[in-house]
């Protein structure tokens, strides 16, 4: 063998293992999605037609979101707020964490709904269950069931090029900054946190933030 041999097959070592991984993550996320989709299809309908109920408009909203290489995407999420609502005081909460200003208000960064949170909104936020119809989105390959939250896109524009990596994985249902506080901690916390979860991602990391996510949901941690 060659010196110049053992790199080379090392690195195809590597990269067959990373592919492997990769593989088996990506079924891991379509069997688990389809799962749970045909267990909470009765409770998601329920869900729907009371979100219809309250106000006639739709029982979904779809926003577009970053993900995977910078891709956009249509996410789905049970619509939990009264539509036609702008996000410019979004863009200005955002603007003012990632200079490092503290927006925390009531020991929560999330920005106050005033007043545009529906009744059954407000309860799907803190029990997480408007997120469940991201499961399609798991399905269809936008994204996984462990990884970031998944970025609209001037947010993405406006993040510091020192956490682009949080854009080499599928942002997911769940991850790190879900199962670490949620809206009790800032947007340069969560992107700290995305980074980190790229650095040491494995199925061991996955399935342990898996397995803390039921625990944060229950007890609602940094929910609102």
């Amino acid at each position: 063998m060659t010196p110049t041999g053992c790199p080379l097959t090392w690195g195809r070592a590597s990269f067959s293992t990373s592919v492997a991984a990769d593989v088996g993550r990506r079924l891991a996320d379509l069997v688990g999605a389809a799962i749970l989709l045909a267990l909470l299809s009765v409770p998601m309908l329920l869900i729907a037609l009371a979100v219809r109920a309250e106000d006639r408009g739709s029982a979904l909203f779809r926003q577009e979101r970053v993900g995977l290489g910078r891709r956009r995407f249509t996410l789905l999420k049970f619509r939990s707020m009264t539509e036609g609502v702008g996000d410019a005081g979004l863009r200005d909460l955002i603007a003012r964490e990632l200079r490092g200003e503290d927006t925390t208000t009531n020991g929560s960064s999330k920005l106050s709904d005033d007043g545009h949170v529906t009744r059954i909104g407000a309860f799907l936020r803190r029990t997480s269950l408007d997120e469940l119809p991201q499961l399609i989105n798991v399905l269809r390959g936008d994204m996984a069931l462990i990884g970031p939250r998944p970025c609209l896109e001037w947010e993405a524009e406006m993040f510091p090029a020192e956490y682009a990596s949080r854009f080499t994985v599928r942002p997911g249902l769940t991850g790190l900054w879900q199962v670490s506080g949620r809206s009790t901690l800032g947007t340069l916390d969560m992107l700290r946190m995305d980074v980190e979860y790229v650095r040491l991602r494995s199925l061991r990391v996955d399935l342990g933030i898996l397995l803390r996510t039921v625990p944060a949901v229950l007890r609602r941690d940094g929910a609102r």
